[in-house]
């Protein structure tokens, strides 16, 4: 039910290709809005989700204040999603923009998209970041954010860097339950459900 519901809402709506990273503008219904629709662009900080419950946000600086809005990338709300640049990150989240200089979070409202590469190719943008002074809403430099995309060497001492280090968490790489994915049993299991229920 939910897939289809996934592609009813394409054939209404066109979701493009985009990353954490890309620039993003998004028309939506709003009824507290002049003409009934606002529009809003930003960077593109994070995707989360799946399915029906997939949502992405994005962030724009406006007044020398950060903004965020997290959409629901199946609203029926959203009537428009443009992408004004396409590119990707060196990571696939980039929540630490929050932390960042408001440079790298400012986007032009009024931006033109930028056309996408012949070759289909989608750009690769490895800027590193310069962080505001601490603190920080989270602890970056600790390894279990393996953040790349940050400039450690302008806002962190090398005594800082090794008290990070401490913080690190080794036996993560062996945690069999982490990654332990039970979709392809739930499937087997639906299959054998409804095999049972059709005889």
């Amino acid at each position: 039910m939910e897939r289809k519901d996934m592609i009813r809402r394409r054939q209404v709506l066109n979701i493009p290709e985009f990353y954490p990273g890309s620039i993003l503008a998004v028309t939506m219904a709003d009824t507290n809005a002049a003409g009934k629709v606002s529009r809003f662009v930003g960077i593109c900080i994070q995707r989360g989700g799946t399915g029906l419950g997939a949502t992405f946000i994005l962030r724009n600086i406006i007044d020398n204040q950060g903004v965020e809005i997290c959409f629901d990338l199946y609203s029926p709300r959203i009537q428009k999603v443009e992408v004004l640049k396409l590119e990707k990150r060196l990571d696939d989240s980039l929540l630490y923009l929050r932390d960042a200089m408001p440079d790298y979070s400012t986007v032009n409202p009024d931006m033109k998209p930028v056309p996408i590469s012949p070759t289909g190719e989608v750009p690769f943008n490895d800027i590193k970041v310069r962080m505001r002074p601490k603190p920080w809403s989270k602890r970056w430099e600790r390894p279990k954010f393996n953040i790349k995309g940050i400039r450690f060497d302008l806002s962190l001492t090398e005594e800082q860097m090794e008290h990070a280090q401490k913080w690190a968490q080794p036996w993560r790489e062996y945690d069999m339950l982490k990654e332990y994915d039970t979709s392809k049993l739930e499937e087997q299991i639906f299959i054998e459900v409804q095999q049972n229920t059709s005889k």
